[in-house]
């Protein structure tokens, strides 16, 4: 596996199905700043009431055409048909809870002040994906914000005055450090 972040901001994603794992996907989507077309005969009132295109009927190979990603949340039937016309187009598929029919797995995310930490098990244990993603969020730093804060105006005094990336790491442990003086 090869893990990424992806910028989904202004880009269209394609969500397949309407029901409550579709749902609970979409909120990620839009908050990631992407437009998302939904297609799916029938769809739950969270996502009738979002900011979304809905398209009500099923799915169609052709509905992967400018999608930048796809979220499959449908039975594996409608899942393989959706793998298979993004796959002919070169599109990455993340299909919910179902491996075989996926190019991209999602897992546990913590999003904290800036931050974000994703775990992975390649699709075979989303539920000790989300166990590990409760406790990364318990042991991170409650302060978290200061710390980003911190490490911007470090970078940018660091680019400033051309310090090379390899004197960075060290730098910032020193930065952070000085928060907790006097405490």
């Amino acid at each position: 596996m090869y893990p990424v972040f992806l910028k989904l901001d202004g880009r269209p994603v394609l969500l397949v199905g309407g029901g409550l794992v579709a749902a609970s996907k979409l909120e990620g989507l839009l908050a990631a700043g992407a437009h998302v077309t939904v297609v799916a005969p029938a769809v739950r009132p969270e996502i009738e009431s979002a900011p979304v295109t809905i398209r009500r009927r099923g799915f169609e190979a052709t509905d992967v055409a400018g999608a930048w990603w796809v979220v499959a949340a449908a039975p594996p039937d409608v899942n393989r048909q959706v793998l298979e016309a993004a796959e002919a187009r070169g599109v990455w598929v993340n299909a919910v809870d179902d491996p075989p029919n996926a190019t991209a797995y999602l897992g546990g995310v913590v999003r904290r002040d800036g931050v974000t930490v994703a775990i992975s098990t390649s699709g075979r244990a989303p539920a000790l994906a989300g166990l590990l993603r409760e406790a990364l969020d318990a042991w991170l730093p409650a302060d978290l914000g200061s710390w980003m804060a911190a490490a911007d105006e470090a970078r940018t005094n660091w680019r400033q005055d051309g310090v090379p990336m390899e004197r960075r790491r060290p730098m910032l442990l020193e930065t952070l450090n000085r928060l907790y003086e006097g405490r």
